[in-house]
């Protein structure tokens, strides 16, 4: 799914607009009947206060209360008193709602009345939509903010109003809705997959409108959303007369003393994605670890016993996996400089692998194309440097994604995935409960086995990290936010699986 800026919408409203040979009030009639129909759906006919702007948004919250007023629920409208400053789709709305309910006109400049919303259940946010370009002030500032005191649920119509589309200059403030639900049209906003925003909007859902697909394919983007659909299209298909060669030998390079939970982690992903072969590299120390708790992978003992310092790579290596809980000594950081400067298969690197790139930021260069990197936003931040926002740190790894020719997987709630080609997709799964010890290395094991098995690494990006948030989400089934631990995520890779190929 692409995501488009505020000032594509429009392009593609009118595009769908003529290409169906319809009006504008006409696709608005639709919209409005997607978000009535979910209102339906969660609410039971109640009090609702319906708060309508001048413009297109005030048009859908204005047919949404006509609609809703039809399925029985008792419906008061607040609109501006400004008639000179209605959209023309506001004021056909306004026609249509004649004498079906209480329309309250408000008057914008003056000041905010002590409304008493005591007796509603339901607030419908229609103030202002995506188009919105600057903060809100004056007395749409306060009534946004009296809205916000009320503590009843608010539903916001595309988006909380007052929040704008796109998160590079937005300021967040209390002039902003808290909505309980936004409900959103075709695609999401932008600033939905960003920390900062997530107070306003609540939970969002995707509404589909019927928006022209040719229309998408005309606008250019570098945003994406991964949905299941495209995912499921992944997946290869596993040959009836394959065998284990057929899927790849894996090497996976972890661990080091106190440490060694993260290569067992990390091994039990990779062989649950379906890799035909995995050896583990460990230090001595793990040697017996290993193999006692990954008896389907076969184990190499390094010369070190505590710690990793030499990585040899034999020719039926198809892919390589560093990072779990190698530590980032100088014997480790030897090793991995020697394995970037001769290495030519598909690599993952994570966790300390990470740490040691960003302490010695000369072997940057050595990365090979299409490597792929897993970092949290703290070792992101020691790659590239530090940021004043979350949107300038994502802009921070597009770019260092772009000069190296590399992967970049920024771990968190929407985990984006950054592309050489300057393309970023955020992640559509996944839950807080991920939020634990050992996540991480079993997103490296998914990865390392998918890319082993012949999987590009856009490809393992988008799938593993999918796959990844989707265990987690399947684990919630027989657990809880609070109790999902690493290995949950292994335990459902299967189902995980199965899930998208049902689709």
């Amino acid at each position: 799914m692409r995501i488009f800026k505020a000032e594509q919408v429009a392009f593609l409203d009118d595009y769908t607009i003529q290409s169906e040979g319809i009006k504008s009030i006409d696709l608005m009639e639709r919209a409005s009947g997607c978000v009535a129909d979910w209102i339906v759906n969660h609410y039971q006919p109640l009090e609702v206060a319906v708060f309508a702007g001048p413009g297109n948004n005030g048009g859908d919250a204005l047919a949404v209360a006509r609609l809703l007023i039809f399925k029985g629920f008792n419906v008061t409208v607040f609109i501006p008193s400004s008639e000179q400053k209605y959209s023309d789709c506001f004021k056909i709305n306004l026609n249509r709602l004649a004498d079906l309910t209480e329309v309250v006109a408000l008057d914008w400049k003056g000041n905010v009345p002590l409304l008493d919303l005591a007796k509603y259940q339901l607030i419908i946010d229609g103030l202002f939509g995506s188009g919105l370009s600057r903060p809100l002030s004056g007395y749409p500032s306060e009534l946004v903010k009296h809205l916000n005191q009320s503590n009843i649920p608010i539903v916001s119509i595309d988006i909380p109003s007052g929040l704008m589309s796109e998160p590079d200059g937005f300021v967040l403030s209390e002039s902003i809705i808290t909505s309980t639900y936004t409900l959103t049209f075709e695609f999401p906003k932008l600033s939905f997959f960003f920390e900062a925003s997530a107070p306003y909007v609540g939970r969002w859902e995707i509404l589909s409108i019927g928006i022209d697909s040719k229309a998408k394919e005309l606008s250019e983007t570098t945003w994406n959303y991964s949905d299941r659909n495209y995912i499921s299209s992944i997946i290869h298909d596993r040959p009836k007369f394959s065998h284990k060669g057929t899927f790849g030998h894996a090497l996976l390079v972890a661990g080091s003393k106190g440490k060694m939970g993260a290569a067992i982690l990390a091994a039990r992903a990779s062989l649950r994605s379906g890799v035909g072969l995995l050896t583990a590299h460990v230090p001595s120390c793990g040697n017996e670890i290993m193999h006692a708790s990954v008896p389907e992978a076969m184990v190499r003992a390094d010369n070190g016993e505590f710690t990793v310092t030499n990585i040899p790579v034999s020719d039926a290596i198809k892919a390589i996996g560093i990072g779990p809980g190698i530590g980032t000594s100088k014997e480790t950081a030897n090793a991995l400089k020697k394995l970037l400067s001769s290495c030519d298969v598909p690599l993952v690197l994570d966790a300390d692998a990470l740490n040691i790139l960003s302490e010695n930021r000369e072997l940057l260069p050595l990365l090979p194309k299409n490597t792929i990197l897993t970092p949290h936003p703290k070792e992101l931040e020691r790659l590239v440097g530090k940021s004043l926002s979350a949107f300038e740190r994502l802009r921070l790894a597009v770019d260092f994604a772009k000069k190296y020719q590399v992967y970049v997987i920024l771990k968190g709630a929407h985990t984006a995935m950054l592309l050489p080609d300057g393309q970023c997709w955020f992640n559509s799964t996944g839950n807080p409960g991920m939020a634990t010890a050992g996540s991480g290395d079993v997103l490296t094991g998914i990865l390392l086995g998918l890319v082993t098995q012949g999987y590009t690494s856009k490809e393992a990006c988008l799938l593993g990290v999918y796959l990844h948030g989707l265990s987690g989400d399947l684990a919630l089934e027989n657990g809880s936010e609070e109790s999902l631990v690493a290995g949950d995520l292994i335990e459902n890779l299967g189902k995980a699986f199965t899930t998208l190929k049902n689709d």
